[in-house]
Order: C-alpha cells, then sequence, then structure tokens
C-alpha cells in the first residue's frame, strides 16, 4: 500500500505482473483492481527483468516526479492523521477551536459593518450608495396556463 511499482506484464483482465525494486515490492501477480494508476508510464521491454526496470525507474526519476504531485501530498498528510497520539487529536481540536473563533468574530464584525450600511438586504440607509441596478433583471414568471382537456363527443343514438 502506497509504494510505486511497475507493470512488467499483464496475465489476464484481472491480474497483472507486477515489479517494484525501488520500493521493495518483489515481483509478484496482483489484482488489477487493488491497484491505482498514475499518469507516469516508463518505458522498458515487455515483461523484462527486475534489474532492467530498475534502471529504467531510476532514469526516469519516478520517486522525484511522485513526490512533487499532490496525490503524494495527501498521502503523507493521511498518514501524519494517523499517527496522530490522543493528546495530539487534543491539540488539534483545541487549535480547530481557536481558528474557528477567530474567524467568527471577524465574519460578525464585517456583517455588522454591511448591516448597518444596509446593503446586506439591499434596503441601504439614507446617505448610503444603493445597490446598483441588475443588468439582465430576471423576467416574472407568468401564472400557469390552465391545460383544457378534450371531451368525448357522445356517440349518435341509434336509428330505428
Amino acid at each position: 500500500k502506497g509504494r510505486l511499482i511497475a507493470i512488467v506484464n499483464v496475465i489476464d483482465q484481472n491480474r497483472v505482473l507486477i515489479d517494484g525494486p525501488t520500493t521493495g515490492v518483489p515481483r509478484q501477480q496482483y489484482p488489477v483492481n487493488h491497484l491505482h494508476l498514475t499518469k507516469y508510464r516508463v518505458k522498458f521491454p515487455y515483461t523484462a527483468k527486475t534489474k532492467v526496470v530498475r534502471k529504467a525507474l531510476e532514469a526516469y526519476n519516478l520517486k522525484e516526479k511522485f513526490s512533487s504531485t499532490r496525490w503524494q501530498e495527501r498521502a503523507a498528510s493521511k498518514a501524519k492523521r494517523c499517527n496522530l497520539t490522543d493528546f495530539d487529536r487534543f491539540k488539534l481540536r483545541l487549535a480547530r477551536s481557536e481558528r474557528n473563533r477567530i474567524v467568527s468574530t471577524q465574519f460578525k464584525k464585517l456583517k455588522k459593518e454591511v448591516v448597518n450600511n444596509g446593503m446586506l438586504f439591499g434596503k441601504p440607509v439614507k446617505g448610503t450608495q444603493p445597490l446598483p441596478k441588475r443588468r439582465n433583471p430576471v423576467p416574472k414568471k407568468e401564472g400557469k396556463k390552465k391545460r383544457v382537456r378534450k371531451t368525448k363527443k357522445a356517440a349518435a343514438p341509434a336509428k330505428k
């Protein structure tokens, strides 16, 4: 899990032969639906030996390229979160609550200023500028038209 490997051969539609010489993964069969493909494609011969795969991966600088992606950053942060202790989680909770307190006080200040100007609901206070008119006014919806049902004509009475 979380290691870079190369697909060396496709066995069938469900299994592939993988090799990860740079990350310590031995050559083995692996189910396709357990893999996550990246955008990187390293060229080496079909069913190449581990030595050839290692050279190709090192020449391509796969580890350096992958380490600069968002995928790697997310994986690192996820691993960091998983390794938090109880005390670390407690400190994190306190830090979040402190951050939320700061954000909410600033938001309340800005909202109070806007309400005092009267710009929040579009009703400016005397002496302030009104909101600009809409460029494209929204057309008013007309009432629903009633559907007229057609009635079946009564059959003419039978002649005697």
